[in-house]
């Protein structure tokens, strides 16, 4: 007996549009469970983890900050994955969009200018996008796997930042700690609300979110990406690139994860330093899935995966629990997006071998 998966002839609109709610609710059931094995109250450990940093203001500030780069790089992978190309390195895209953006404030630490934070944002864009550009090519040029490439050069990256902020850039004021100078008062983005520390990158990422579902629902670009997506051949015979494709997304979304990387160290932190993401990229991925890779959507997944970020620091504090517990939650939530989504596209067929297949025949 083997378990096989027959695609469905009709996908369920109405399981399509529930998916997302069943998965986040089969989550807290598993999240209950897991925090009765551990020896933890299931009820207090939800609570704190979903409601009680909904109750506060500097919660909810805390939120906003978490959710923007969440939703700025899930906004650039739905456009890869709605086309068919797999970015999974928008880890290392955030980290050099990062780094670049951060060069005119830490060899020019003095200059105070209104275009500084600009030239900044612009910078960390460009950054983001010309490695974004490097799986790009080897996909075009050489026919490499991008999920590999692109994964690859998320560590090299991530260690070239330690390099810099532990030699060349390490701020010579600052005994000794691995961090740049911090940044001046122009580098930095301003908060939005006078409660708390919340900047204008959310901003920034919703209106990067509007954009990109303009485009992908109203311009010719948006359509070229949905037929190459669903059909390669059909792309083809429409006039549409592939190797375009490969490009345009790469590069969009690797602009995008570098400037949430500059808005996060330019709004959030203040400087650079060896640590600047608890792997916002990587968790972007979920948010662009729990999103149905629709860039309004994934407004509402943002926020939601923010809220394990949030809620995971407030059990570990509170209960003292492992501070792991946020990426169980994290990739419970994937397997389930995931697991719904298939089943809603495939049946479980059970098949049987020799004599027991011909009596089911029968």
């Amino acid at each position: 007996m083997r378990i096989e998966l027959e695609k469905r002839p009709d996908r369920s609109a109405v399981f399509a549009l529930a998916s997302p709610v069943i998965a986040f609710v089969l989550t807290v059931i598993a999240g209950a469970i897991m925090f009765a094995l551990i020896g933890k109250d299931p009820v207090e450990a939800l609570y704190g983890f979903f409601i009680q940093p909904l109750t506060d203001i500097w919660s909810l500030n805390e939120l906003m900050i978490k959710a923007a780069p969440l939703i700025m790089i899930a906004v650039g992978l739905t456009v890869c994955y709605r086309s068919n190309i797999w970015n999974i390195g928008a880890e290392g895209q955030f980290t050099v969009g990062a780094i670049i953006g951060s060069i005119v404030p830490v060899y020019f630490y003095q200059w105070e200018s209104p275009l500084l934070l600009p030239i900044m944002l612009v910078m960390g864009a460009i950054g983001g996008a010309l490695y974004a550009g490097i799986p790009a090519l080897l996909k075009n040029y050489f026919n490499t796997n991008e999920i590999l490439t692109s994964l690859m050069l998320v560590y090299a990256a991530q260690l070239f930042l330690d390099w810099l902020v532990r030699g060349p850039w390490r701020n010579p004021e600052g005994f000794n700690f691995p961090q740049t100078r911090e940044f001046v008062d122009s580098a930095v983005l301003p908060a939005m609300l006078s409660s708390g520390r919340a900047h204008y990158g959310f901003l920034l990422a919703m209106l990067a979110a509007l954009a990109v579902w303009f485009m992908m629902r109203f311009t010719l670009k948006g359509f070229e990406v949905n037929v190459i997506g669903q059909s390669q051949r059909a792309g083809r015979f429409a006039g549409f690139s592939s190797r375009r494709m490969v490009w345009f997304c790469f590069l969009l979304s690797g602009g995008l994860a570098g400037l949430a990387g500059i808005s996060e160290v330019s709004g959030a932190i203040g400087y650079l330093q060896p640590s600047i993401s608890p792997g916002y990229g990587f968790t972007a991925i979920i948010v662009a899935f729990l999103g149905r890779l629709n860039p309004l959507g994934v407004i509402v997944s943002g926020l939601v995966l923010a809220l394990t970020y949030i809620g995971g620091e407030n059990v570990q504090f509170v209960l003292g629990v492992s501070d792991k517990v946020t990426r169980v939650f994290q990739g419970m939530l994937l397997f389930f997006v995931l697991s719904c989504d298939t089943l809603i596209l495939y049946k479980v067929r059970l098949i049987f071998s020799g004599r027991h297949a011909e009596e089911k025949a029968s």
